[in-house]
């Protein structure tokens, strides 16, 4: 376990993060003490779910008659 200040910690994040993805622990200390943990998260993210598929309720959509910088232009001006 590496302990880092406060200061070393902002310097340094770049290196923290690659240590910690390595497995290793680090703490942060504010004069001295500990405040803060950083640790790996285990998996870089393959059991996270995926966002769903939206191509087939996309090609449902009717066609927009509008497109959507002219809608935009049109309610800015409204307020103007």
């Amino acid at each position: 376990m590496r302990k880092v200040n406060v200061r070393e910690a902002r310097e340094r994040i770049g290196l923290l993060l690659d240590a910690v993805e390595a497995g290793e622990e680090v703490v942060i200390t504010r004069r001295g003490r500990p405040v803060a943990r950083l640790s790996g998260v285990g998996d870089t993210g393959r059991d996270r779910p995926q966002f769903p598929d939206r191509r087939g309720f996309r090609a449902q959509l009717p066609p927009a008659r509008e497109n959507a910088v002219n809608i935009v232009r049109g309610i800015r001006d409204e307020r103007d």
